[in-house]
C-alpha cells in the first residue's frame, strides 16, 4: 500500500474528491463543513445510531442510502441539528437540495451528516453560502481538510487507507472518522465515512460494513453514551474494474479484509483521542459459554465508571472489576474467575493473590496502554472490547462543551 502527497484517507480510492472549510458556524474558527464526492454513481451502505432521538440528517440518510446511484456526503460540524422540530427537517432537506444544484445531480443522491451541539438551530445563511465553495474546492488533495471539517472536540484528524487485490484487481479503501466523546455505539459509531473503488453488490457491501463495524466501532466505549447523530457510511464507485463483489465469492473476504483494516486503524485513533483520555484499555474476556456472553461481560467492565476512574487513578482495585463482571447480566461463577493485569495474575478462582501481585499490577497500570484479561472458566468463547479511563479533563471538557462550539 502506498500513499503520496496528492492522495490519502478518504480520497485514496480512485474517483473520489473531498474538501473541508470554515463556513462561520463554529465560534472557534475551525473548519465546520466537509464534502465527499464521487465522480461516478456509487453503491452505498450505512449503519446509524440506535438512539430513538435521531437528528434529521440521520433519518434522511437512512432513507436515501437504500437507493441507487449515490454521489456525495455533506457534513456540518459544530451543530447537530437535532431536536429542532420541523425546522430542523426542512433545513436538512434544503442543504441537500441546494447542494445538488451545484453538483448537478439528483438531491436523493446526496447523504447528510451533522455533529455538534443539540437543540441549536442551524445558521442556514452561512451554510448555504459555503456550498459553492465546497463544490469548487473538492479535489483529490482535499482529504486532510475533509477530515478536519468533521471534527468537534477531537484534538487531531483521523484518516486511514488500505490497498490490496480483489480477484486479481487492485482495490483501494479509504476512511475518515471523528468522535472522542458520546462513544458507546450499538450500530457503528460517531461519524465514520469510508470510500472504495471496488465494484460490489449492495447486499455484500451492507454485510461488509455491518461486520467490520461490529468488530471495531461496536467494541469501543469512552463514556457509555450513544448520540443522536452517530453515522457510518461507505460509498463504492466501482472504478477499480473488478468483477462485482458478492456474498458467496472469495472477493467478499478480500474486500472485507481491506475495509476491516481501515476500520481498525480508525478505531485505534478514536480511542487514543478520547476526551481527557490518559489511558487506553484493551479488555479481553475469555472462558465464556458464548461469544455474546463474553462481549456482555467485556462491555460491562468497559462501561463501569468505578473501573474507569480506578485506571485513571492507577488504583489496583480489582474488586471493582469483579463487581462489573457480576453486573453484566451473564451467569458467572465467582469461584471460577481469574483476572490478569497485563501478564500479572491478580485474581485466581475469585480470590485475590495478595499485595505482591498488586504491586506488580501497579507497574502495568502506569502504562498508557493496558491489557486487562478476564477468564470466566465456563466455556471456550472470547471477546474483545476497547475503553479508556475517565479523567478530570473529561468532566471539564463536557461541562463547557456548549459554550465552546
Amino acid at each position: 500500500m502506498s500513499k503520496n502527497k496528492t492522495e490519502g484517507g478518504i480520497t485514496y480510492p480512485t474517483g473520489f474528491r473531498a474538501t473541508g472549510l470554515y463556513s462561520g458556524v463554529k465560534k472557534n474558527g475551525n473548519p465546520d463543513m466537509a464534502l465527499i464526492v464521487s465522480d461516478a454513481d456509487c453503491v452505498a451502505a450505512g449503519v446509524f445510531t440506535t438512539n430513538q432521538v435521531k437528528a434529521p440528517a440521520v433519518r434522511l440518510s437512512q432513507r436515501r442510502v437504500r437507493g441507487k446511484g449515490l454521489r456525495a456526503i455533506v457534513v456540518n460540524s459544530g451543530n447537530a441539528n437535532a431536536c429542532n422540530g420541523e425546522q430542523g427537517e426542512r433545513d436538512a432537506l434544503s442543504i441537500s437540495e441546494k447542494l445538488s444544484l451545484h453538483l448537478g445531480c439528483d438531491t436523493k443522491k446526496i447523504l447528510l451528516a451533522s455533529t455538534g451541539v443539540i437543540g441549536r438551530p442551524l445558521d442556514m445563511e452561512k451554510i448555504v453560502a459555503a456550498l459553492p465553495r465546497l463544490v469548487a474546492t473538492a479535489t483529490r488533495e482535499g482529504y486532510e481538510d475533509c477530515a478536519r471539517g468533521i471534527m468537534t472536540t477531537d484534538t487531531k484528524s483521523k484518516s486511514a487507507q488500505a490497498e490490496g487485490l480483489v480477484e486479481g484487481r487492485t482495490v483501494r479503501v479509504g476512511g475518515i472518522a471523528k468522535g472522542v466523546g458520546m462513544i458507546h455505539p450499538q450500530m457503528a459509531t460517531l461519524l465514520v465515512f469510508l470510500t472504495t473503488d471496488a465494484a460490489v453488490e449492495k447486499e455484500a457491501l451492507r454485510m461488509i460494513l455491518s461486520q467490520a463495524s461490529d468488530r471495531t466501532f461496536n467494541a469501543l466505549t469512552v463514556d457509555g453514551d450513544t448520540s443522536t447523530n452517530d453515522t457510518a457510511i461507505i460509498l463504492a464507485n466501482g472504478q477499480a474494474g473488478n468483477l462485482p463483489v458478492a456474498k458467496n465469492r472469495e472477493s467478499f473476504r478480500e474486500l472485507f479484509s481491506l475495509v476491516l483494516s481501515v476500520c481498525e486503524s480508525l478505531r485505534d485513533q478514536l480511542v487514543r483521542d478520547g476526551e481527557g483520555v490518559t489511558k487506553v484499555i484493551r479488555i479481553i474476556v475469555g472462558g465464556a459459554r458464548t461469544k455474546n456472553d463474553a462481549r456482555k461481560v467485556a462491555q460491562s467492565i468497559s462501561r463501569s465508571l468505578l473501573v474507569k476512574t480506578a485506571f485513571f487513578g492507577e488504583d489496583v482495585n480489582w474488586g471493582r472489576i469483579m463487581v462489573a463482571i457480576g453486573n453484566s447480566g451473564v451467569r458467572v461463577y465467582e469461584e471460577r474467575i481469574d483476572i490478569f493485569m497485563g501478564e500479572v495474575a491478580l485474581v485466581h478462582r475469585g480470590v485475590g493473590l495478595g499485595a505482591l501481585q498488586e504491586e506488580k499490577a501497579l507497574e502495568v497500570m502506569k502504562k498508557k496502554e493496558i491489557t486487562l484479561r478476564v477468564m470466566l472458566g465456563i466455556g471456550p468463547m472470547e471477546a474483545e472490547y476497547w475503553t479508556t479511563d475517565l479523567s478530570v479533563d473529561y468532566v471539564k471538557i463536557n461541562a463547557g462543551y456548549k459554550g465552546r462550539t
